[in-house]
């Protein structure tokens, strides 16, 4: 199982898209996804899961249940879990880890990076919407300091891309059959 993951509207639903030809429920509202939803591709399961964070529309309540959920399903499947793929907003990440970092509160997208690692799944992070970024080096370096990812394995961890353009897919697929742990 390749699991997706990431806060919402971050390009999740199109990226799994763009990989894979199958359409998945896409909106350009934070929230469309709401629970798993898995598909087939290649013979895996592909699975696309809510976006944790800001979702238009719906109670706090509501939405710290489906992170709940979120973590709950990754640890219910951690040992089928071949490989995860965060997909972070590149134009949008740093700006909202450093505010949060201003808040003296753990970002979100580094606790959940964090989590993947503690469970041991082998974790990619896609750094999206490259195609609104001016210097994609710094922000690439920028998230690897954030999440604590040494200099040796940034281009094993890190990779940037734009889902809406295709844009640097093939770099990504490759370190995808890479890094996913073979069952």
């Amino acid at each position: 199982m390749i699991i997706f993951a990431g806060r919402s509207n971050v390009g999740k639903s199109t990226l799994i898209f763009q990989l894979t030809g199958k359409k998945v429920k896409r909106g350009k509202r934070p929230g469309v996804t709401r629970r798993p939803i898995e598909i087939e591709w290649r013979g895996k399961r592909v699975v696309d899961l809510p976006g944790f964070g800001f979702m238009s529309g719906l109670p706090k309540e509501v939405q710290e249940r489906i992170k709940d959920e979120i973590v709950h399903f990754i640890e219910d499947n951690a040992d089928r879990i071949e490989l995860a793929v965060l997909v972070v907003d590149g134009k949008a990440a740093p700006e909202i880890i450093e505010r949060w970092e201003k808040r003296g509160e753990i970002p979100i997208d580094v606790e959940f990076y964090q989590f993947l690692r503690e469970l041991e799944i082998p974790t990619i992070v896609a750094v999206n919407k490259i195609d609104k970024v001016k210097n994609v080096g710094a922000v690439i370096n920028f998230l690897a300091e954030k999440f604590g990812v040494p200099y040796g394995e940034v281009n094993e961890t890190f990779v940037p891309i734009s889902a809406k353009f295709g844009k640097n897919l093939d770099a990504l697929k490759a370190l995808m059959e890479k890094k996913r742990r073979k069952s």
